[in-house]
């Protein structure tokens, strides 16, 4: 067996140990130095700093693993992540121990569809800081539109499952289809000319823009910066239906509502009947349970009040008013009784002193009074010279007289 170190060549009789073959490889590899490489970023994975991935050839099946140390991942001035096309400049490393072959990464940049992502990175933050992604903007849609407008490809599969399902779930459900490119050079500016058509006629209440999916270039146009302005321009609530769940067109990021393939903003823009009828069965249900309960409390009610006594025997309460308005005439009769025969008896005694005091009744024992012609009783003799006129009041009457004087 070659000794470590040998450079005696390999056979049968004397191989190398694999620490031997393996230190030759490091060796070998690390003469090779930095290169430039350009492949497919397949892995992308962020630890302690660090960065761990795959690199894949764009046309051969060969992929090689890479590292990227913490002072080199603080100086990228661009985000990564798996999808993306770059070119690196790297230094390719042999682990002996574990006799794999890995990459250091000293450069890395976007090249091809990673400068494409990049852009449309930069409009994303963008769009994203004039407010258009805010959820604040989104729109709820209408219950059950009258009349729902469809941007998608002529006889496209999308057209047909936004049709087909709609209709199984509402069959009075109306389209506006306004055909468009969804694809290609000519794609972005019909199918933003289609949102501000529609957009424009007061009968249609949401607007659905539907694609069945495709890889990441085909879906460049539900990007392009004149459809996401049109979206967001639009009055009217809007859908977006691209179907493709990997990448995230900008049209999805502004759009009131995003569906994840055309099927799912058929049953999201229209009720099912059938669930709704179900739900009128049960609504019907609850209320006619409600109204049971509410007329059975009531009845209930009805009966404990005929059950109190004012209302089972009403006779009974004129009865013990009859009887109490008797004993309280016999007791008003009483007492008018009493206060007549006290008011009665009161005069008789007044009448009495009065009799007792008047002087009639000295005038009926035979006496009689004088009074001078203006009415004054005459009380002295001196007060009556002779030759004056006089009036005598008798019990019978008043006669006149003339005095004589003093006698």
């Amino acid at each position: 067996m070659a000794e470590a170190g040998s450079t005696t060549p390999a056979t049968r009789e004397a191989p190398w140990p694999v620490g031997l073959m393996s230190e030759k490889i490091a060796a070998w590899i690390d003469r090779l130095g930095q290169v430039w490489i350009e492949g497919e970023i397949t892995q992308w994975q962020l630890r302690g700093g660090h960065v761990y991935g795959k690199l894949k050839d764009l046309g051969q099946d060969a992929t090689v693993s890479f590292t990227v140390w913490r002072s080199v991942a603080q100086r990228l001035t661009s985000d990564f992540a798996q999808g993306d096309r770059v070119i690196a400049l790297v230094k390719p490393n042999f682990w002996v121990k574990g006799g794999s072959l890995t990459v250091q990464v000293f450069e890395l940049s976007h090249v091809g569809l990673g400068e494409l992502l990049e852009r449309l990175e930069r409009l994303r933050r963008q769009l994203q800081a004039e407010g258009l992604f805010d959820p604040s903007r989104k729109r709820a849609l209408p219950f059950l539109p009258g009349l729902i407008g469809l941007v998608t490809g002529r006889d496209s599969d999308a057209e047909k499952d936004v049709i087909r399902n709609a209709t199984l779930r509402w069959p009075g459900v109306r389209f506006k289809i306004h055909y468009a490119a969804v694809q290609g050079d000519r794609a972005a500016a019909e199918v933003a000319a289609g949102i501000e058509a529609l957009d424009r006629d007061p009968e249609v209440e949401v607007i659905v823009v539907a694609r069945g999916g495709g890889d990441f270039q085909n879906l460049l146009p539900f990007s392009d910066e004149r459809v996401v302005r049109a979206a967001a321009s639009a009055t009217t609530p809007l859908v977006s239906a691209i179907g493709h769940e990997a990448d995230r067109p900008l049209l999805d990021e502004v759009a009131d509502l995003r569906a994840s393939t055309p099927t799912d903003a058929a049953k999201r823009v229209v009720p099912d009947v059938g669930e709704e009828l179900a739900g009128i069965d049960q609504a019907r249900a609850r209320m006619s349970g409600r109204l049971g309960q509410l007329l059975a409390h009531e009845t209930d009610r009805i009966a404990q009040l005929r059950g109190r006594p004012a209302i089972a025997m009403p006779e009974r309460i004129v009865d013990e008013r009859a009887e109490e308005l008797v004993r309280w005439i016999a007791r008003g009769t009483e007492l008018a009784d009493r206060a007549i025969e006290d008011r009665t008896r009161s005069l008789a005694e007044t009448r009495a002193r009065l009799a007792a005091l008047s002087p009639r009744a000295t005038l009926e024992r035979g006496y009689a009074i004088a009074q001078l012609a203006d009415g004054a009783v005459l009380r002295d003799p001196s007060d009556a010279p002779e030759g004056t006129a006089i009036r005598v009041a008798l019990a019978g009457g008043r006669i006149a007289a003339t005095s004589n004087g003093a006698a």
